[in-house]
């Protein structure tokens, strides 16, 4: 159960700022985030060594797609495309809207269900297929200005105890300062965070720890600048590891998106 934060401020210096923790099977292979594919030169994203996808990436203009299972997803099933390669798909195109819609007309009968989303510096989309396979099997949804949060459920859906305990939590705590080496401090603690129910708590904690091989594997940071904004590069920060356990470090390579 992946995690993502979007914080969307219009005019703002960084209008779209995103973190993420990533859940899975910790012997699934990846590698960080990178230019990994020569047929997608201008994508810079995580790679899923098992698939040949990815679950987080940026493209060159500015664009931003992260996709997560449904709960009681995980994992491939035979007959079904990869669910990362969702992320390819979305950073060939060059803003948030064209992907949104290009990505909300796919069959939906080739993949299990899953939560997409797709943002720039503009606009942001939250894609969501529950498992229907019929017309309108893919949902698209405008995430609204201000906090947003998404796991395996719905967007903001308090029925979820990491989005009920956390959401409250991520309002109260500093707005990230993307410039500044410790600017990510308070979001940073808050994605660190350890469940006080025991192990195995895959629903209440923001970290994931458990007894069978499932857990977070990796936290980012990312930061969209805005058009009066222009002369600044996209800034990752990415932690291989639980947050906490390893440094999050500068993603090298991203471009400067088009004015």
């Amino acid at each position: 159960m992946c995690t993502l934060i979007l914080f969307r401020r219009p005019r703002h210096d960084w209008p779209l700022l995103l973190a993420a923790n990533r859940d899975e099977m910790t012997d699934r292979p990846w590698l960080p985030p990178a230019r990994h594919w020569p047929e997608h030169p201008g994508v810079t994203a995580g790679l899923d060594q098992l698939a040949g996808g990815s679950w987080l990436g940026m493209n060159d203009t500015g664009v931003a797609a992260a996709v997560m299972n449904r709960r009681g997803t995980l994992g491939p099933r035979a007959g079904l495309r990869s669910r990362g390669e969702l992320v390819l798909m979305t950073l060939a195109h060059d803003s948030a809207a064209t992907a949104a819609a290009a990505m909300g007309q796919l069959d939906p009968a080739s993949y299990r269900s899953f939560n997409l989303v797709v943002a720039d510096r503009c606009k942001a989309f939250w894609l969501c297929h529950r498992g229907g396979t019929g017309p309108g099997g893919v949902e698209v949804h405008a995430i609204p200005h201000g906090l947003s949060m998404l796991t395996a459920d719905d967007l903001d859906d308090m029925r979820s105890p990491r989005i009920r305990h956390y959401l409250p939590r991520f309002h109260q705590a500093r707005p990230p300062l993307p410039g500044r080496t410790d600017g990510w401090h308070d979001w940073i603690d808050l994605l660190a965070s350890r469940s006080n129910r025991g192990a195995d708590d895959v629903d209440g904690a923001m970290t994931v720890i458990t007894g069978y091989g499932y857990g977070t594997v990796s936290s980012s940071l990312l930061a969209l600048p805005g058009a009066r904004n222009a002369s600044v590069k996209p800034l990752w920060l990415f932690a291989t590891g639980r947050p906490g356990q390893g440094a999050y470090l500068p993603v090298t390579g991203l471009a400067r998106p088009p004015v």
